[in-house]
């Protein structure tokens, strides 16, 4: 669950002392105003209702989406809110209509039903045990509002990459991901799913919140691999949004 970010000004008159430090003041108060624009995408219930829901605005719809707080993947990170910002924010330059699109590690779907209501052809993905609640929200809220029904499917990072999502025949415009690096046991095969589904005009964009040593980590490991470009940096949030691009092997 999302709670009210605490952004803190770092210019407060004159015991600021932000004369020596001008540069660093304008991009706290840049940091501050874009995490209130994306913050006031969410809404909750202004009525008690029976089943528990938090509400989104986005591509001009209403967007109701259901957690399930006994599973930490099925709970909707400040990184998925990041990344459908600036993807409804930003479809003159990243056009997605008509687009393949997958997201890995797909939690509570907004993320999937954001890039569903732009016009794109989405595969949903997430492990199993996710993906009952995962299908809920995401067919509850496409549902007669999109270009193209998305498909909610089962992927488990590194496992029978090819034979589920064979290259030859899976092209992926984008990528999506956010919040899929933290402390667990599988960034190598998280990073090993990143390559399989990358072609080389294939843009990912991953928002990231950083929490331990382990995602500093991932980023260099990551980086050997890909391009990687900082879209926002977010300190009040802790989290970066990367665009990248698979590296381009000279011959």
């Amino acid at each position: 669950m999302i709670q009210p970010s605490e952004v803190d000004s770092p210019c407060t008159g004159s015991d600021a002392g932000c004369g020596s430090q001008s540069e660093k003041c304008e991009e706290g108060a840049k940091d501050s105003e874009l995490v209130s624009a994306i913050m006031s995408r969410r809404f909750c219930p202004s009525i008690i209702t029976t089943v528990a829901w938090e509400g989104y605005h986005f591509a001009n719809y209403e967007i109701k989406i259901t957690e399930k707080n006994d599973c930490y993947g099925a709970v909707l990170w400040p990184s998925a809110l990041v990344l459908c910002y600036f993807l409804e924010t930003n479809q003159d330059k990243y056009n997605l209509k008509d687009k393949n699109v997958m997201e890995l590690g797909a939690g509570t779907g907004l993320v999937s039903i954001v890039t569903s209501m732009l016009g794109a052809k989405v595969t949903s993905t997430d492990l199993p045990d996710v993906l009952g609640n995962l299908h809920y929200n995401v067919s509850r809220n496409t549902k007669d509002r999109c270009r193209h029904t998305p498909r909610v499917t089962e992927l488990t990072w590194g496992k029978d990459l090819e034979k589920n999502f064979p290259r030859d025949s899976c092209h992926y415009d984008y990528i999506m991901a956010a919040d899929v690096v933290y402390s667990h046991p599988y960034l190598q095969e998280l990073l090993n799913t990143f390559q399989h589904l990358s072609q080389d005009d294939t843009v990912i964009f991953w928002a990231m919140r950083f929490r331990l040593d382990k995602e500093n980590k991932f980023v260099d490991l990551f980086q050997s691999l890909f391009d990687l470009e900082v879209i926002y940096n977010l300190p009040s949030l802790k989290i970066k949004l990367y665009k990248a691009m698979r590296k381009r092997i000279l011959s």
